[in-house]
């Protein structure tokens, strides 16, 4: 039986970098008048990045001063 191999990406931004911009973008289009169905929505999903943000943060192994 073959292993199928993972389909992998090299990303240009860090993690914490897509996930600003994606909640900026969403913050954003939330603000555009034609969002008004979805604005709660783009806007929970916003808050959501930014708290997955701030996990990362913490989980980041510092180095030793």
């Amino acid at each position: 039986m073959e292993k199928k191999k993972r389909n992998r990406v090299k990303h240009q931004l860090s993690f914490d970098e897509r996930l600003a911009r994606e909640a900026e973008r969403l913050r954003a289009e939330a603000r555009h008048p034609s969002a008004t169905p979805d604005r709660d929505a783009m806007l929970r999903k916003a808050r959501q990045m930014d708290e997955a943000r701030r996990m990362s943060e913490l989980l980041v192994v510092r180095e030793p001063r």
